[in-house]
């Protein structure tokens, strides 16, 4: 078996094109474009030219796709939360939550369920530790530290519309 090879190819006026062939030989590549979407395709092992998948991915599926192959949880220097009992979940807000323009304070998040909003991402920005001041936005997404049973009340408590 040989070892993974990735190239990548510049495509003036569209982006770069990165190709993989895997340890099996398997051929994978993907057309970063300019715009942030991206084109995944897989190809057949009898016939290398021809392609078996391709999807096109916005960049948000793109960025989901990423979390899933490299989640950020995984990552050695963070705390493992499972082995203390404890989950951290992304909650998005949807603009027609009841929360939407209202101050994080009257969720009584940590009162009600027991888990603490660690950070608030809007838009390309996060918001670390948001006081109960903070007015929450239809679109946000909330990181929340607490038990499964917490976690999930409380995503219950933010999906009220």
């Amino acid at each position: 078996m040989g070892a993974p090879r990735l190239s990548r190819t510049p495509l003036p006026g569209i982006g770069v094109r990165y190709d993989l062939a895997t340890r099996e030989q398997d051929r994978v590549s993907v057309v970063a474009h300019r715009d942030g979407s991206r084109i995944l395709s897989a190809y057949r092992r009898d016939d290398p030219d021809a392609c078996a998948l391709s999807l096109r991915l916005s960049s948000g599926e793109t960025a989901a796709l990423i979390d899933a192959l490299m989640p950020t949880h995984h990552s050695p220097n963070l705390l493992s939360t499972t082995d203390l009992g404890l989950v951290a979940e992304r909650i998005e807000l949807s603009a027609t939550s009841y929360w939407n323009g209202r101050l994080l304070g009257e969720t009584r998040m940590r009162t009600e369920t027991g888990v603490s909003i660690v950070a608030v991402l809007r838009r390309a920005e996060a918001v670390p530790s948001p006081t109960p001041g903070f007015r929450l936005a239809g679109g946000d997404t909330l990181i929340v530290i607490g038990t499964r049973e917490g976690v999930d009340a409380a995503a219950s408590i933010l999906g009220r519309e």
